[in-house]
């Protein structure tokens, strides 16, 4: 116990004092943002953008790609993903909702090169949104029309103040960034405030538009409904679940409404979510999804955050032009804990301009995915740049619907050549660790948690407090009379036994405990012990110690970032006959690891005098081997830190000598030469090292016939 807590106290002391937890893509080709992270790390191994290089960058970045992650058995933590296309035909009956689709279609293509040509920036947004609004649902185009009709008869013949804004900014794409970012709902919300026309007559366009709409939705239910609901029910059929969950995306709040109602007249329990609820809404929403609603219909904006894992079926009922938010759409549920294989269907019509883009490019794209070795968009697109991009494509096709091929490729071309650049800038990319299995099962039967336990319950007995066993749990009661009740020590009892208190070094007292431990002394008794699981021949003193390399005359440096004081651990074992074993000293150790050492009797004064030294002497002996290593980590560390921080002052003058006022530079100058002399400094005392031997455990092990010493 009392080894145990002290390996526990100085691992703790030891322990790196910053670690930063990223997921997503933290690079992405933006060397300044990478630079701030890394600079909170170590701010001066990363002093400037020059120093992010892959050579510097790898000993602090462990990378572990998603579909790479597994867990503690060596099993994938993300289940498979199986994603397909599912292409919706206007049948006769549909035929009115055809008609509407290639009437706004007219529309948008007219509407959007008069904006072109006026330079009418936002009005064009406007008109690719109508596109995608007709792909969505007929109401969704119809409360639309209903909305840009008002605008247009309002008296004000202006822009919003925020678009005039943006509209101002257009000469450069940076003002137009944020509409690029935005979900189909706010951007559609944003634009229906524009009361500037694209066409002449436009309000007799709407007008015509708007007709036909009304006329389509009386009609019935549109196409992508009804093969919605043969989908869920083939979706059931095949699951071979009578409740199956399924999670339905669109773009827009007016598609919502309407899903919500189709379903529900048949007989489908429907929640839903919006960028319109707070975050108790949504949680409510959330919940209510789990427990007895079938259906969940969001938005974008409302499924952000969203952890949905008990359900594994994603039906995209329209889809966003840029492919990052398809990704972070099934994102939902395709997350650590999910089950079930992911499936992801995506709703198209297939007479649309819409599904020939959509084949030609993802036909493309995975080219370019396989060419690079990445398996999403996510890697290299997640920017405003990305949507840009996508968004042209998709206009262009709209535009010109005989050149597809030709505007596809010119998109894939300058796809290819950003993943180039992003790959060429990154520090990152080349940096990917494959999971090793043998250390997580090295580290998920480590017998951590068995000392943290018994470093415990050995201290209540010995210090007034108690341990009572219970089963598979503790009955903890601490000398200041704390009580704490179904206690555990280990992550896999605490996930079995609900209520139960897992105590770790995470929690206070056991941390104190391991932070504050005797050491072994000259001439202190030393208990004879018998170990279960060893041979009956095995007998003889066993010592446990830790090798200790300091370094420098100081106890603490003020500039440097490696250790002082580093340390390693061997055990040793001498014979009867006084011969050094060092196989045997380790089988004693791991033995005394997992059994309980019953002790039956101590040496006098004088015998443990003289085993101590034997044993001192024999660890001295031992310890070379692991002293040197020690010596070489520490020698290489004093190099890279010399390195680091020869890098460091040299970035630090360069932004001196750019300090156009004289003294301020001189001043400046000399307190850096001065910080740097004391810096080297630090560094010649850190190569001066003295070796030291510090006693943790010593026994005598003795066997059950053993009786008198």
């Amino acid at each position: 116990d009392q080894v145990a807590r002290y390996k526990l106290g100085r691992g703790l002391a030891e322990a790196a004092p910053y670690v930063l937890l990223l997921s997503a893509t933290p690079h992405q080709g933006k060397t300044d943002a990478f630079h701030r992270l890394m600079s909170l790390l170590d701010d001066d191994a990363f002093p400037d953008m020059d120093s992010v290089s892959r050579d510097r960058v790898a000993p602090y970045v462990i990378r572990t790609e998603k579909r790479k992650a597994i867990d503690a058995n060596g099993k994938p933590l993300f289940k498979p993903r199986r994603t397909q296309m599912a292409q919706v035909a206007w049948e006769t009956r549909h035929h009115l909702q055809q008609l509407l689709y290639e009437a706004v279609t007219d529309y948008v293509r007219e509407g959007y090169n008069q904006a072109l040509r006026e330079k009418k920036r936002h009005i064009g947004f406007l008109m690719i949104l109508m596109q995608r609004l007709v792909v969505s649902s007929t109401r969704a185009i119809r409360t639309t029309l209903e909305r840009r009709l008002a605008a247009l008869k309002d008296s004000k013949q202006q822009a919003s103040l925020r678009l005039a804004e943006l509209e101002n900014d257009s000469e450069t794409s940076d003002g137009f960034d944020e509409l690029y970012d935005m979900d189909g709902q706010e951007l559609l919300d944003e634009l229906l405030k524009s009361h500037v026309s694209a066409l002449q007559s436009e309000s007799s366009h709407v007008e015509t538009l708007l007709d036909a709409a009304r006329r389509s939705e009386q009609a019935g239910p549109d196409a992508k409904a009804e093969a919605l609901i043969e989908w869920i029910y083939k979706l059931q059929a095949k699951e071979n679940e009578s409740d199956l969950k399924v999670l339905i995306f669109t773009e827009f709040v007016p598609t919502q409404e309407m899903l919500q109602e189709f379903l529900e007249a048949r007989g489908i329990s429907v929640v839903t979510l919006n960028g319109s609820m707070d975050m108790d809404e949504r949680k409510r929403a959330q919940d209510a999804f789990r427990d007895w609603a079938r259906v969940l219909v969001s938005t974008d904006a409302g499924g952000e955050g969203l952890n949905l894992q008990f359900c594994h079926i994603v039906i995209n009922y329209d889809i966003p032009w840029n492919p990052m938010r398809l990704e972070q759409r099934i994102g939902r549920v395709d997350r650590i804990g999910q089950p079930k294989t992911v499936q992801a269907i995506n709703f198209v019509f297939e007479d649309s301009v819409e599904f020939r883009v959509r084949e030609v490019l993802e036909q493309k794209l995975s080219v370019i995915f396989d060419e690079f070795g990445i398996d999403k968009t996510g890697d290299v697109l997640d920017s405003a740049q990305a949507g840009e991009l996508f968004e042209d494509v998709f206009a262009s096709a709209i535009l010109d619907p005989d050149g597809i091929e030709t505007s596809v490729d010119n998109t894939v071309a300058r796809i290819r050549n950003e993943i180039q650049q992003v790959r060429e800038s990154s520090a990152i990319y080349g940096i990917s660790e494959e999971p090793d299995v043998q250390i997580a099962e090295h580290l998920r039967s480590h017998p951590l948690p068995h000392w943290v336990e018994r470093m415990t319950v050995g201290y209540l007995n010995s210090h007034g407090g108690a341990a009572i066993r219970k089963r598979s749990w503790w009955e903890l009661s601490w000398p200041d009379g704390q009580e704490q009740h179904k206690c555990v020590f280990s992550t896999r009892e605490a996930d079995r036994l609900t209520d139960a208190t897992l105590l770790n070094l995470e929690n206070n007292r056991v941390r104190g405990l391991a932070l504050n431990l005797p050491q072994m002394a000259a001439g202190q008794p030393l208990p004879c012990v018998t170990v279960s699981g060893l041979p009956s021949s095995i007998t003889g003193l066993w010592g446990l110690f830790e090798i200790r390399l300091r370094a420098g005359m100081r106890q603490k440096t003020q500039s440097l970032r490696i250790p002082t004081v580093r340390r390693g651990y061997v055990s040793v074992f001498l014979s009867e006959e006084g011969k050094l074993f060092l196989p045997t000293a380790r089988h004693i150790w791991d033995a005394l690891q997992t059994a309980e050492p019953q002790v039956m009797d101590t040496l006098s004064f004088e015998k443990s005098a003289t085993a101590y030294e034997r044993l001192q002497e024999a660890a001295e002996q031992a310890g070379h081997e692991l002293f040197d290593a020690l010596q070489q980590e520490h020698l290489s560390s004093v190099a890279r830190e010399e390195e680091r921080g020869t890098v460091a002052f040299g970035s630090r003058r360069k932004a001196i000598e750019r300090v156009g006022l004289p003294e301020v530079r001189q001043y400046r100058l000399a307190r850096c030469d001065a910080e740097e002399a004391e810096w080297r400094n630090e560094l010649q005392s850190a190569r001066q090292i003295v070796p030291e031997i510090l006693p943790l455990l010593m026994l005598k092990i003795v066997s059950k016939s053993q009786c008198s010493l």
